[in-house]
């Protein structure tokens, strides 16, 4: 997966936006303020954290070298994906869509509703 091709999956999802509040570097994809991905998306090799079910987490920590705890980040819910190649795209997207879903699922069941018909 490029840089490219990471930005332009997060945002597809209803109400995601791009935003910078740490640094020009790092790419903060958020839906209605909350954080589903950060990447420094000029990095070599590129990265993404991104929030998971914790004993998801764990389970794929240990199938994917790739795929550490998350840095600078609760390393109970989220992981850190090197996009080295060595962790199949298919998988990257349903980690990325994982990720929206459960920052989506913590907020009020209105807006849940909105975002599932947007």
């Amino acid at each position: 997966m490029t840089p490219a091709q990471l930005r332009s999956f997060c945002l597809e999802f209803n109400e995601a936006v791009e935003e910078f509040p740490f640094t020009p570097e790092i790419s903060v994809f958020k839906v209605l303020g909350k954080v589903f991905a950060l990447s420094a998306l000029d990095a070599v090799p590129l990265g993404v954290n991104l929030k998971c079910e914790p004993e998801t987490a764990i389970r794929l920590r240990s199938e994917h070298p790739a795929i550490a705890p998350g840095w600078h980040m609760n390393k109970r819910h989220w992981n850190t994906v090197t996009l080295d190649g060595t962790v199949p795209d298919r998988l990257v997207r349903e980690m990325v869509e994982d990720s929206y879903d459960l920052v989506v699922a913590g907020m009020p069941k209105a807006t849940r509703l909105r975002l599932d018909r947007a």
